[in-house]
């Protein structure tokens, strides 16, 4: 394939991602062509590669997610692009935070392990905003008398997160405390609201929260 060729897939490929507005698979970018000048595989991933060459230097990057490509702001140039935006981020409950933590690093597990865990019940309106936020899903239910749902992280999670895998997470071994993953957590969710620029509400939505028991729990994970 000539450069002319390559320069044309990699305008249609740049193109299509600044327009997705979300993560793009290397099949979803192959699709964009009709069956006779559809790029082999080869050539696709090498046309992301010279694509993401052309972003040196410039104040968006690409970037390879769990649901595959997508063009986002620097992250050194987020407080700059912040300020488009007013709508004040969402602030997310210790409880919350704790609770995906657990689900990220015990998947699968179930609401009855967590509280085990946490010492503490686990609200309803937290797992409801989880699921509604496509961050968790239910992966199967337990074995066990009353076989409750076993949930995990979702490819939206890690997509939210700017990963592309759960092994860029850091080891457990690293961040054992609960309260230390949830601001970890927050604090990857601050950054990221910053580059998409996100209007999401606060976790509870518009309707009353339930009350929230969860106050000074300092378990660990063992």
């Amino acid at each position: 394939m000539n450069d002319e060729n390559l320069r044309k897939i990699q305008a249609i490929t740049e193109a299509a991602l600044l327009a997705a507005g979300k993560p793009m698979s290397l099949e979803q970018l192959r699709e964009l062509f009709t069956e006779d000048e559809r790029p082999a595989r080869q050539v696709m991933e090498h046309v992301l590669t010279l694509l993401d060459r052309a972003c040196e230097g410039r104040g968006f990057e690409l970037k390879k997610v769990a649901s595959g490509y997508r063009l986002q702001v620097r992250e050194e140039y987020a407080p700059w692009v912040a300020r488009l935006f007013e709508e004040k981020p969402p602030r997310y409950s210790r409880a919350l935070l704790e609770t995906l933590a657990l689900i990220t690093y015990r998947q699968p597990i179930t609401r009855s392990e967590i509280e085990d865990i946490r010492g503490v019940t686990v609200s309803s309106n937290i797992v409801r905003t989880l699921l509604e936020r496509e961050w968790v899903r239910v992966v199967g239910h337990r074995d066990v008398p009353g076989r409750p749902a076993m949930y995990a992280t979702t490819r939206q999670f890690l997509d939210y997160f700017n990963l592309s895998g759960l092994d860029q997470l850091p080891p457990l071994s690293e961040v054992r405390d609960l309260e230390e993953i949830g601001r970890e957590i927050e604090k990857n969710i601050q950054a990221e609201i910053q580059f998409e620029g996100s209007t999401d509400d606060d976790e509870q939505g518009p309707g009353q929260p339930e009350p929230d028991t969860d106050t000074e729990s300092n378990q660990t994970l063992h």
